[in-house]
């Protein structure tokens, strides 16, 4: 059978060859009727566009790589969905890949996106990813964009939250309910997003003049949420009140303030991190610091896209700006 062409789709739909070449890409310039009537031939007709084909001729494969470090976290969830919701919307796919904070799994990951000739990566660093990771892509030219965390000079485009602002909106409120022994707990990974976190705990709570400590480190988990609350309990002079690194922990350490009969909110205040979906509906609801997660996924797709049609373009440096959420903790 003869394969069907342009020519036999505008033939059938009473258009012309160019028409349906523009329907195919998605071009504004065709009225919506005119695209339905185009579309509904092709349908009937049974023709597949050969995007394969049309990538070779525009050198463009109009894919994306996404690689995230820990895609079990509902945060990255999140702005995956807000990547994907851009990249869809301007005729782009997205791959996935999970480092799970492997920068070896992180190394095989970008390789093979290479391979798969995307045009550009989006990346979450893994925990002890080298700096000189940065420099490699651009001697490839391969646009990239960091998300979340920062690694090497600050040169490369970039898109996150202010997290030393949120941090500092999170030690205000905690003082002005009258706490002035305030915890810092979660937060094992040594990446540039708990540095920055840290830096803004350590910075506002000095500027009341208030010690900033305890710091409990632990993995992101609510298991080890309910750990470091038992310890803090235990202290001889316990805090009063916790900033936890995300909302993950802070879920933790409502669970152990329930078990030591502890209501949090009034026996002890809380301020998570993140603003995942969950933190409206936990019992009792979290008081958190809102980063948008989908806003963030947004702005990082618009931003490789930016860089992919610019690529000699000025390095952009994106700081989401967060919000207090006043819940009951």
């Amino acid at each position: 059978m003869r394969k069907l062409t342009l020519k036999d789709i505008a033939k059938q739909a009473q258009v012309s060859p160019s028409t349906v070449s523009l329907v195919l890409r998605d071009s504004p310039l065709v009225a919506e009727a005119t695209r339905s009537k185009i579309r509904a031939t092709m349908e009937e007709l049974g023709y597949v566009y050969n995007r394969g084909a049309a990538n070779l001729r525009s050198q463009r494969s109009k894919t994306i790589g996404v690689v995230v470090c820990e895609i079990t976290n509902p945060f990255y969830a999140e702005m995956v969905a807000g990547i994907d919701t851009v990249m869809d919307q301007n005729g782009w796919i997205a791959f996935l890949a999970n480092s799970s904070e492997s920068p070896e799994r992180q190394a095989r990951f970008i390789q093979r996106i290479r391979e798969q000739n995307a045009d550009g990566i989006i990346l979450t660093a893994a925990e002890g990813t080298a700096p000189e990771i940065a420099s490699q892509l651009r001697a490839w030219r391969i646009p990239f964009v960091q998300a979340l965390r920062r690694i090497g000079d600050e040169s490369a485009d970039y898109v996150g939250p202010d997290y030393r602002l949120g941090m500092s909106l999170a030690v205000e409120h905690l003082i002005g309910l009258g706490h002035k022994r305030i915890a810092f707990m979660g937060g094992a990974r040594r990446t540039s997003a708990l540095r920055e976190r840290l830096t803004g705990y350590r910075s506002a709570m000095k500027r009341h003049g208030l010690d900033p400590e305890p710091v409990f480190s632990c993995p992101a988990t609510r298991e080890q949420g309910v750990k470091v609350i038992r310890e803090a309990l235990a202290m001889r002079d316990p805090p009063t009140a916790a900033i936890c690194y995300n909302d993950v922990i802070a879920f933790g350490v409502i669970l152990g303030l329930l078990e030591a009969g502890r209501q949090p909110g009034t026996d002890f205040n809380l301020v998570g991190f993140d603003n995942i979906a969950e933190a409206a509906l936990s019992r009792p609801a979290l008081t958190t610091i809102a980063v948008e997660p989908r806003q963030i996924g947004q702005e990082v797709a618009e931003l490789i896209l930016r860089r992919i049609a610019d690529p000699t373009g000025r390095p952009e440096q994106v700081i989401i700006a967060p919000r207090l959420i006043i819940r009951d903790t």
